[in-house]
């Protein structure tokens, strides 16, 4: 399958461990060509961390490690040239924009869209998404395959296993709101 997307996935949606799974089942069906760099890696490891340091350095490292393994070609480095030349509300998210650009990424995916402007983006062929409004694109475009993506990332519970039903509430509460409306309505 040709993916309809290359999506820069920033740190803020791959932190929660649902919304992480579910984005990368949507890389690894091909739906979405993931894009990521050690920066963001270390984003999202650092402030998982930090708020639930049970987890360990190692488990985190090993998440990590199996998200490269998925997807191996999602790695994106050379963009560092570029963040010193872009502008954002906050400088410090300038090196996910320079990374999509390096990339060639159509979309970066984050819960963060104050800081990533339509007209910063722009000239730079990028836009910007919540995993959300993916989903809905990826259903409106693709509806078995995304619908497949979603059975994946539900087989993937087996301790205990997890209902279609309980599975699109938990994503309703990670922010997915419209898109398991329309898994529901469909």
């Amino acid at each position: 399958m040709t993916p309809r997307h290359t999506a820069l996935y920033d740190a803020n949606v791959l932190y929660p461990s649902l919304l992480r799974n579910l984005l990368m089942h949507l890389a690894v069906s091909g739906l979405v060509a993931a894009r990521w760099t050690d920066a963001i890696h270390d984003e999202w490891g650092r402030n998982l961390l930090l708020n639930r340091p049970d987890l360990g350095a190692p488990r985190v490292q090993r998440i990590r490690a199996l998200m490269e393994q998925a997807v191996p070609d999602a790695q994106v480095t050379g963009y560092e040239a570029l963040i010193e030349s872009l502008s954002l509300p906050d400088p410090d998210d300038r090196h996910v924009l320079a990374a999509a650009i390096h990339a060639q990424a159509d979309v970066i995916v984050t819960l963060n869209l104050k800081d990533f402007p339509r007209e910063h983006l722009e000239p730079y062929g990028v836009q910007v998404m919540t995993p959300d409004t993916l989903l809905l694109a990826l259903l409106a475009a693709e509806p078995l395959a995304t619908r497949d993506a979603l059975e994946g990332l539900r087989g993937s519970f087996r301790r205990p296993p997890v209902a279609w039903e309980e599975l699109t509430d938990r994503l309703t509460q990670t922010g997915l709101v419209r898109s398991m409306a329309e898994i529901r309505n469909t």
